[in-house]
């Protein structure tokens, strides 16, 4: 099968990886959501549009995410795609947080499961205010100096905590650096921009984004005062339950008016939310997730795209105060 769409790449952080801009997720699809055919034929299709990057985690469907992603690119070769998996959310009654001894039993478990010696990028989902930093950052730095990770990240981490561990790195040389953090961002949810972004643009730091296409919401699939359409995540049993405040009526009307603004720029709604997210540089990555291969193609076409200042005008003036920021 031909290429249908050539990703771009930019640089992971301060580390030599280069990843595809746009970038295949599983949190809610290859969790449970989607079947096992369904997910290879995504994988795929990732490939055949030159995307290199897939983000999993432990506990997407409890490791039933990297159980599958393991099975499926047990069949590609390994230096073709940079990996990134998670650890912190509760994998049983008695394993979760960032403490040593989890991160150690959890990045063995993870890699078990996907089916590799190593990850290109090991991220902690989230703070853990019962484990002492510096417990965390070392146990981090063993797993790299093991070989098990090339690199380490967060996501979602508060911004005076990511500050505190770059002050630990910045004392002690052999601590592993971080190279990407993991926010939610996109034109309706915007709070990365007032503090995250600014700190890990200076050092050294890149975004890979969840959730960019808001659940779907910015693809302009949900219409105001109608049912979600019966093949949307917001339709099916497994993957609703993250949508919330974003199907609100005024949240739809809003990305309603985005309508007009897409069909000026020549763009689907679907491009036009990528590509919005693609203008922030220290954007490496836009994280979707995908249960067709043809959504795979439609979001790395947005790779490449530039939006002029009067359509990101528009945007602003569209969306209004329904933005979050």
């Amino acid at each position: 099968m031909d290429k249908l769409a050539v990703v771009n790449f930019r640089k992971l952080g301060s580390s030599d990886i280069e990843v595809s801009d746009i970038s295949l997720g599983s949190w809610l699809t290859y969790s449970g959501g989607v079947e096992r055919e369904q997910a290879e034929a995504c994988v795929k299709a990732a490939f055949d549009a030159g995307i290199n990057f897939i983000d999993t985690a432990n506990v997407y469907g409890r490791g039933a995410s990297e159980t599958l992603l393991g099975e499926v690119l047990s069949g590609y070769d390994r230096s073709s795609y940079v990996l990134a998996t998670k650890v912190y959310f509760e994998m049983s009654p008695q394993d979760r947080g960032l403490s040593a001894a989890q991160i150690h039993k959890q990045i063995d478990a993870s890699l078990e499961r996907l089916q590799t010696d190593y990850v290109d990028l090991y991220q902690c989902h989230r703070y853990d205010e019962d484990t002492p930093l510096e417990e965390t950052m070392t146990a981090l730095t063993e797993v790299v100096r093991s070989g098990k990770a090339r690199h380490i990240g967060f996501s979602e981490w508060p911004v005076e905590k990511i500050d505190e561990s770059l002050a630990r790195v910045g004392g002690s040389p052999s601590i592993a650096r971080w190279v990407s953090s993991q926010p939610q961002y996109s034109m309706l949810w915007r709070a990365p921009e007032a503090e995250v972004i600014p700190l890990c643009e200076r050092e050294g730091i890149s975004q890979i984004v969840w959730s960019p296409l808001g659940q779907g919401v910015l693809t302009g699939k949900y219409r105001p005062g109608e049912p979600p359409p019966a093949d949307s995540r917001a339709a099916s049993e497994s993957m609703s339950g993250f949508i919330g405040r974003l199907t609100e009526p005024r949240v739809l009307e809003a990305v309603e008016r985005l309508r007009p603004v897409a069909e000026q720029a020549e763009l689907t709604m679907a491009q036009l939310a990528l590509a919005w997210v693609l203008r922030q540089p220290n954007v490496a990555s836009a994280i979707v997730g995908a249960s067709r291969p043809e959504q795979v193609h439609a979001n790395a076409s947005a790779s490449g795209i530039v939006l002029s200042a009067d359509t990101l005008a528009a945007v602003d003036e569209a969306l209004g105060d329904v933005v979050v920021r």
